[in-house]
Formats: structure tokens, C-alpha cells, sequence
């Protein structure tokens, strides 16, 4: 089901602000379901506006050159911009999504791609990020690089990404926007946003849906 032009505009607007993290800070700002025509709410925002996957060539898990676009071309694949330090909305995020994927079936399992980009390049190392992402889900895909890269690659898919910084007490700190971004496999483009706030029965209501190119 497709939002209205007119609805659309203010539910993107809402999500580039409401959708946003102060990672350490506090805890994250709640954002409701996107309202949508008959009164029903949906977890998501379907776009007229697709986004493509940004050209962006960082480091994996394992210390090996990742190409965005390249390696996930063809499949559904869902990306989230964080940190691992983050101490409330990235994990939280992270463990919604691997709870949801383990209830697809195996075969879908395999396609789908679940890509984690960090916003924290200088304190996430291929190893911590491995490590992290690991006692989530061993599959899912940990990113780390050139934070100018980074930074823009956020910027091109309407998810803000500021620079962390370390507080007195070595807390890193770091504002990015907590939106999870869902590409389809028939087009590689990113057709559905989800914010801050949406569950893991959410995802599973959705994934099945997503990863045969369809939008919720």
C-alpha cells in the first residue's frame, strides 16, 4: 500500500528528524508507525521516490575490500548506519532484525543481506565489528572505512551520520540517523524506510515480503 504524495512529504519529513540517534547520550527519541490513508499504520514507509544503493567500497568483517553495490546486487538487502558502542538503539535495532530473519525459511535466509555500516571507523576495527555483530548473527555483513565516504553515503540515502566523539569519562558519543533502509532484489533500489521503534514482529511480518522484491 502507497502513501499519498501529499502524506508522503510530511511522513519523509518526519522520518529525517524523528529517525534520528544520539547514540550514549540518552536514550533514543520514539518514533511512531507512519499513518497512512483509512486510519491503519505500517511499521514502514513505502517511497515514490526509490533510493539507489550508494557507490561505496569499504572493509568487511574480515579485513577484505567490500563493494556496496557489487556484492549485494541482485538480492534484498537491508542496511543500517551505527556504532558499536551505541548502547541502546543500534543493538537493539540489530538483534530485531537477526530474530526476524531467523524466522524465514532457510532458502531466504541465505538471500537475504544484512549490512551494518559504521558510523564510528576509528573505534570499529573489522575485528570489533565481527565480534559484535557475531553474538547477533554470524551472517550479518560489518562495514568500516573512510568516515568521508561513510558520511556521504548516509547523506545520499536521507540518513544523517555526524562524527563520534569521546567524552571526559571515554564514553564515544555519535548522532546518526536510525533508520534501516530496504533494497529489493528486482532493482537494488531501496523502497521501504523503517524507523526507530519498529519491532522484530514488525520485521517478520515484513522480511517474506522484502526479500521476494515486494514492498508491505
Amino acid at each position: 500500500m502507497r502513501i499519498p504524495r501529499t502524506a508522503l512529504a510530511l511522513a519523509t519529513a518526519a522520518l529525517l528528524t524523528a529517525g534520528l540517534a544520539a547514540c550514549g547520550s540518552g536514550e533514543p527519541e520514539a518514533t511512531p508507525a507512519v499513518e497512512i490513508s483509512g486510519g491503519q499504520t505500517k511499521p514502514g514507509t513505502v517511497l515514490d521516490d526509490p533510493k539507489a544503493k550508494p557507490a561505496l567500497v569499504l572493509t568487511d568483517t574480515k579485513g577484505r575490500k567490500y563493494d556496496l553495490v557489487k556484492e549485494t546486487a541482485g538480492r534484498p538487502t537491508l542496511v543500517f548506519f551505527g556504532y558499536t558502542h551505541c548502547p541502546d538503539v543500534c543493538p537493539t535495532t540489530m538483534s530485531d532484525l537477526a530474530i526476524a530473519k531467523a524466522k524465514l525459511p532457510k532458502a531466504d535466509q541465505d538471500r537475504l543481506r544484512v549490512v551494518f555500516v559504521t558510523t564510528d571507523p576509528e573505534h570499529d576495527t573489522p575485528q570489533r565489528l565481527g565480534e559484535w555483530l557475531a553474538s547477533q548473527d554470524k551472517d550479518f555483513i560489518g562495514l568500516t572505512g573512510d568516515f568521508a565516504a561513510i558520511q556521504a553515503a548516509g547523506q545520499s540515502l536521507g540518513v544523517m551520520v555526524e562524527k563520534a566523539t569521546v567524552d571526559k569519562d571515554g564514553t564515544i558519543t555519535a548522532d546518526h540517523g536510525a533508520q534501516v533502509l530496504a533494497f529489493s532484489p528486482k532493482d537494488d533500489k531501496a523502497h521501504v524506510i523503517y524507523t526507530a521503534g519498529t519491532t522484530a514482529d514488525d520485521y517478520a511480518k515484513d522480511l517474506p515480503v522484502l526479500v521476494q522484491g515486494g514492498t508491505p
